[in-house]
Formats: structure tokens, C-alpha cells, sequence
């Protein structure tokens, strides 16, 4: 039996907690975590509601997760998301220890993979690419709406 639950559904769960995100005058960045097909948390970017620069959806989610299963260990969990990670997220992915991390878009400026080293934990998979696109123009269309604002 196939199960309905893939990769790309999970994505785009993530993809509605960025689309929260965008109207709420965040920074469209999502997340959600998944342990045995069943997701355990669900963030998007607070770093403006909250004043908290560390309000990433990443390190959001980690904490509900955390919370979710009682221990900070998420070593049976993956984590779905919008955009790359930064360096900040991938450190704290890292101690979580966190089984598997899925990405959309990258980000070129100022995502993990810049790094030369990998910030993630070693036993951590790492892929990318699900509804980059779709992530990527949503990034686009608040930064332009943005700079629109500016002008």
C-alpha cells in the first residue's frame, strides 16, 4: 500500500505554515516535524510578533517537538521547511539530533550550506528541492512587496 504520506505532501504542510507566515507580516519561512508519518509540530517565522531574532520556524518547531515527544533528542524525526536553513537553525538541528532535514529553496545568502563545514549532526540526511519554486516566489513576492513599500 502507498501511503499518502510522502515527502511532498509533508512540503507542502510546511509551505501553509509560510503562506501564516506571509500574512502575518513574517518573513514566509515554515516548518513542520514528522515522527512515523504524523506531524508533531507545526511553525512558520515569529521573529517580528515575538522581537526575538532566534523566533526562527525552525527553532520553533524544534521546541514544539521537543515538547511533543518529552525530550530533546529528535533522532526519529524529520523536519520539513521552506527555505534553507541558516547557520543558527542548522546548529541547533544539530544538537537535536534530528534523523532527517528537507528543504525547499536554498538560500544563497545566508543558508547552512555555505559553510564549508556541515553544521548538521553526521547521521543527519539532508535533501532539498520539494516546491522550491513555489517557496522561492513566495520569498519574492514579500521581499518586492517590500522594497515596493520602501519606495
Amino acid at each position: 500500500m502507498v501511503s499518502p504520506y510522502n515527502d511532498a505532501y509533508f512540503m507542502k504542510q510546511a509551505f501553509l505554515e509560510a503562506q501564516k507566515a506571509y500574512e502575518q507580516d513574517e518573513i514566509p519561512v515554515g516548518a513542520v516535524i514528522v515522527a512515523d508519518q504524523q506531524i508533531i509540530a507545526r511553525a512558520h517565522n515569529l521573529t517580528q510578533k515575538l522581537n526575538d531574532v532566534t523566533a526562527h520556524a525552525e527553532i520553533q518547531a524544534i521546541t514544539a517537538a521537543s515538547n511533543f515527544i518529552g525530550g530533546k533528542y529528535l533522532n526519529d524525526c524529520t523536519l520539513y521547511v521552506t527555505l534553507e536553513p541558516c547557520p543558527m537553525c542548522a546548529g541547533a538541528l544539530y544538537w537535536s539530533q534530528i534523523k532527517k532535514v528537507v528543504f525547499a529553496a536554498r538560500d544563497e545568502k545566508r543558508g547552512a550550506s555555505r559553510i564549508k563545514e556541515s553544521l548538521y549532526h553526521p547521521k543527519t540526511v539532508v535533501e532539498n528541492g520539494i516546491m522550491a519554486e513555489e517557496c522561492s516566489q513566495l520569498l519574492q513576492q514579500f521581499f518586492q512587496q517590500k522594497r515596493a513599500v520602501k519606495h
